[in-house]
């Protein structure tokens, strides 16, 4: 069974999951490291999950608030970005990084945020699956990973969870353009 727990970056088993990510990603990219390090920080995350199994870090992820503009419909509030999603090897393929991107879907919303973004690289094929397979649809490369090639961004619409499932298929939410002015998408469901 899977334990959640709700922390921040000051967590030091999440410190130790980013640190064997980080390895994993500086493989994965290459000479591209360098420039996604740079967006990678832990300092001061205030929302991190940490999954356990028997006792053990075995997962975890991270969310954090992005302020509104161009790229996340101006006006809009309570947008984050899904951060520093890993699983242990030994563990993938069980669900866990499901469960844990979950969890951090649900903290988002309790807090009032209405979507979710997050880049991963083209060389993570099975980061994009899972994200896929959670209802996160393609987006324009965004902020700083605009014009990168080997990023790929997704995007997530919160609405209602649970009442709705994923929202994903409904299609491209970003070209309804605010969803403020939907107004409760729980009546929908």
């Amino acid at each position: 069974m899977t334990e959640l727990i709700r922390t921040n970056s000051d967590n030091e088993d999440f410190r130790a999951l980013v640190a064997m990510l980080d390895r994993d990603l500086a493989i994965r990219d290459g000479d591209d490291h360098s420039f996604y390090a740079q967006f990678n920080k832990v300092d001061m995350i205030k929302h991190v999950v940490v999954a356990y199994r028997g006792g053990e870090a075995v997962s975890c992820g991270a969310f954090k608030e992005l302020p509104p503009g161009k790229e996340f419909e101006p006006g809009t509030p309570g947008i984050v970005e899904i951060k520093r999603m890993f699983t242990r090897p030994e563990y993938r393929g069980q669900g866990i990084a499901q469960e844990v991107l979950t969890e951090l879907e649900s903290w988002a919303h309790e807090l009032g945020s209405t979507a979710c973004v997050l880049e991963t690289g083209k060389k993570q094929p099975e980061a994009i699956r899972l994200y896929q397979k959670s209802g996160y649809e393609f987006i324009p490369n965004y902020g700083q990973y605009a014009g990168v090639e080997n990023s790929v961004c997704m995007r997530k619409s919160l609405g209602s969870l649970g009442s709705l499932g994923s929202l994903g298929s409904l299609g491209s939410l970003g070209s309804l353009g605010s969803l403020g002015s939907l107004g409760s998408l729980g009546s929908l469901g």
